[in-house]
């Protein structure tokens, strides 16, 4: 059995092994590439303050970048025995390099490695989402463009309310994922930042240089004090745990619409039969079961904020192992919510409308609003306007005139969706992508 980086000359309980550890072997391959890549730039950085030779840097970069392809192409493997992803590089270094694999663990601790690891591995699986939740927001704003002109009854209480369209209805869920990369683009500012030198949260003796691995990592700043840095292990999750249950919640809200809008007794919209499923013993039923679990999947994710709290909430500054818990609820997020949002993506390319709900006589009342403000705009006071067209209706005498003329930005007749795109694009600009793409191929290559 490998020896743990800690361990000395007592081994500790079988029992207490197990429960320690738990599922941290499973979850560190999540973050072994990531692993990889921050012992890359501390390396460099070691060999700058000369506590490596040249030859060892290039050494240790030359096996540290073979391991780092193993984890690219899902063939790194976390020994039995070996406690996580940190010591699991060690050996593997060790193995091949002798005594020059144990040089690397020097300046810094398993705490700050893991901070560094979750911030690699986050701000990668941030930049997924960011990208798949854009190609969504093109297919709901072109949808809302092709079909701006179809009406469809608006709801308030679910009651038939005034009239709306699929060119508002698209659009709104567009200009929301908007505002919720807006909120990602502020997680991404605060993950983006480098804990790296801070060990096991007090600094180190040694004279390590903390800018060169922040710049080297393509990260926009340090966290520069070496105690908040620890504090930020578990505060950073739950920050991004929001952005993405801000997400979870635009897709369920869409999945809700979808799954009501398809239905016989709605029929706004109707999806193709290969996106539905079936009744094993009702022929006729094609159910939306894409939408439904979308829908569960999402409310799900949006309590991944309030479990992370429940988990940090009571633990003073420094750390415990309680963080560890964390890894087990926010890592497999990313690829949960990657799915739901690619599913959607897919669906609502392909929904098709209704042109006609609005021939339906149970829809005539959607009007009424229309005719107060015609009378409004002949001259009569809005509150007799109002009296008139309510009187007209109990009295079964309300004939509307269905023409529909709203010129306001952002109504039926004026989406502004050009404003929406426009929004959208400097959100997306803000992320800057580009510069930790290419420091982390610079440190690769």
């Amino acid at each position: 059995m490998a020896q743990k980086l800690w361990e000395k000359n007592v081994q500790v309980d079988k029992e207490v092994e197990i429960f320690t550890v738990g599922k941290d072997r499973e979850m560190d391959l999540y973050l072994a590439k990531y692993d990889v890549l921050g012992s890359i730039a501390h390396i460099t950085m070691l060999e700058s303050i000369g506590l490596l030779t040249c030859k060892e840097l290039d050494s240790l970069q030359a096996e540290l970048k073979k391991i780092y392809w193993l984890a690219e192409k899902g063939e790194f493997i976390i020994e039995e025995g070996v406690e996580d992803v940190h010591s699991q590089v060690e050996l593997m270094l060790t193995r091949t390099l002798g005594d020059t694999g144990k040089k690397i663990h020097s300046g810094r601790s398993r705490n700050d490695q893991v901070l560094l690891d979750l911030k690699l591995f986050t701000r990668a699986k941030i930049q997924e989402i960011v990208e798949l939740t854009y190609n969504l927001f093109d297919v709901l704003l072109d949808q809302s463009t092709r079909y701006k002109n179809v009406l469809l009854p608006g709801y308030t209480h679910l009651q038939v309310a005034m009239p709306s369209s699929f060119g508002l209805w698209f659009g709104a869920y567009a200009e929301s994922l908007a505002d919720d990369l807006q909120l990602m683009s502020a997680a991404y500012k605060i993950c983006n930042r480098n804990p790296l030198g801070s060990a096991a949260g007090y600094g180190s003796s040694f004279p390590l240089n903390r800018q060169m691995t922040s710049d080297l990592l393509g990260f926009d700043s340090m966290n520069y004090n070496v105690v908040y840095a620890q504090m930020g292990r578990g505060k950073m999750e739950r920050t991004v745990s929001f952005a993405l249950a801000g997400i979870a919640a635009t897709l369920s809200k869409l999945a809700f619409d979808a799954c009501m809008y398809n239905s016989q007794n709605f029929g706004f919209i109707k999806l193709p039969d290969q996106f539905t499923t079936g009744s094993s013993i009702m022929p006729h039923k094609k159910n939306p079961d894409v939408f439904e679990l979308t829908r569960a999947k999402c409310n799900k994710i949006q309590a991944l904020p309030q479990q992370i709290t429940l988990i940090t909430n009571n633990l003073p500054s420094g750390y415990f192992r309680d963080l560890q818990i964390i890894k087990e609820v926010f890592l497999p997020a990313f690829d949960e919510l990657k799915d739901c949002i690619r599913m959607v993506t897919y669906m609502m390319k392909e929904v098709k409308v209704n042109n006609e709900t609005l021939e339906d006589p149970k829809y005539t009342l959607l009007f009424s609003v229309e005719e107060v403000n015609r009378l409004v705009l002949s001259g009569v006071p809005f509150r007799d306007a109002y009296k008139q067209v309510g009187l007209d209706i109990e009295a079964g005498q309300f004939t509307p005139d269905v023409k529909i003329h709203h010129t306001h930005e952002g109504s039926i007749g004026n989406l502004y969706n050009d404003h929406i795109s426009v929004l959208m694009q400097k959100v997306m600009d803000s992320f800057a992508f580009e510069i930790v793409n290419d420091a982390e191929k610079r440190l690769i290559q």
